[in-house]
């Protein structure tokens, strides 16, 4: 499935809600699940759905192997069945995907951590700085914490942050964590993940790196927003991780280019390696750090006030962000 969060405008507010990308549309996978079980002559299918398929992703996922399973056959009910399916009391379960606005998939992640796992990025950054790959980098995988609550989804127009004068774009795949644990094994780890989206873990690297001349950080330097989108792909709609290609444009000319299988840490090793000795949850979000060359650090080249960042991998999609250009004159006087 390609699990998605868009919103509902209604004469009571507005309203973010799950679905499945299908052939140009949008399944709204808890009125599917109610319109199934209304089907199946249940006496209250709206209660059972929201407690069965739950309308927000991270209530999807703390469901766990079986909310998204019951979430397929929602799937499979309106796949199977008539186009003009409703709701029981005749609600939208079937939207135009031109007419609803996504928003991050998993918009309030319970946790963000972000790892740098590819040799050719931490290899060209140290260079950078007149510095070797640290020893320790290949003991372990290294995060840092980002803020789960900056989360930003596609087609979001970012303001300017920070006053900074080297804003950076970082492509990046990101896996969701679909189900509780604790000390994982590496081999086991496959079961824990549900599913994987794009992630831009935006860098203000001046304000990044004097932070981190104090050996702590990044913080202000990330914090201010990480994009996510447009959907989260359940594994068994990516057969081949390893061939992922990993695209950067901006404004549309090609910046970076990448294959995920250049990865040194796997999402497996990262699971075991996090989930030692300390909890991990639904709702987990790992970023898998830049691959090599995706980033403007690596290419010395920066964004600017108005550029547009694609980052694209298939079949997950595009990742659009807009850098807001209204700021650039208090950029320029900063």
């Amino acid at each position: 499935m390609k699990l998605v969060s868009f919103e509902v405008h209604t004469p009571v507010g507005t309203f973010t809600r799950i679905g499945a990308l299908r052939e140009g549309t949008i399944v709204d996978l808890n009125m599917a699940y109610a319109s199934l079980l209304a089907d199946q002559r249940e006496s209250r299918p709206r209660r059972l759905a929201d407690a069965q398929v739950p309308a927000t992703m991270l209530e999807l996922l703390e469901g766990g192997p079986s909310a998204m399973a019951a979430a397929r056959r929602a799937l499979d009910f309106v796949t199977q069945g008539d186009a003009s399916i409703t709701g029981p009391a005749g609600e939208t379960v079937v939207y135009d995907a031109a007419d609803v606005h996504l928003t991050a998939p998993l918009p309030n992640p319970a946790s963000l951590r972000d790892f740098i796992a590819f040799e050719d990025h931490i290899a060209a950054t140290s260079k950078r700085r007149g510095q070797p790959i640290p020893p320790e980098w290949y003991k372990a995988p290294v995060y840092y914490k980002g803020n789960h609550r900056t989360i930003v989804g596609p087609d979001h127009s970012l303001p300017w942050p920070l006053n900074t004068h080297k804003l950076d774009y970082e492509l990046e795949l990101a896996c969701v964590i679909g189900r509780n644990g604790i000390d994982v094994a590496e081999r086991d780890a496959a079961q824990y993940i549900a599913g994987y989206t794009i992630m831009n873990d935006f860098s203000a690297r001046d304000i990044q790196f004097q932070e981190m001349a104090c050996r702590l950080g990044p913080a202000k330097g990330k914090d201010f927003a990480t994009a996510t989108g447009p959907c989260i792909v359940t594994p068994d709609e990516i057969t081949d991780l390893p061939s992922l290609q990993m695209i950067a444009r901006i404004n549309g000319d090609v910046w970076s280019q990448g294959r995920f299988g250049s990865i040194h840490w796997s999402f497996p090793q990262m699971i075991e390696h996090v989930s030692r000795g300390e909890a991990i949850y639904p709702g987990d979000l790992f970023g898998s750090g830049t691959v090599g060359g995706g980033c403007g650090l690596e290419l010395d080249r920066y964004l600017q006030p108005g550029d547009c960042i694609e980052l694209e991998i298939q079949p997950i999609g595009i990742l659009r962000t807009t850098i807001a250009g209204h700021n650039r004159a208090a950029r320029e006087e900063a």
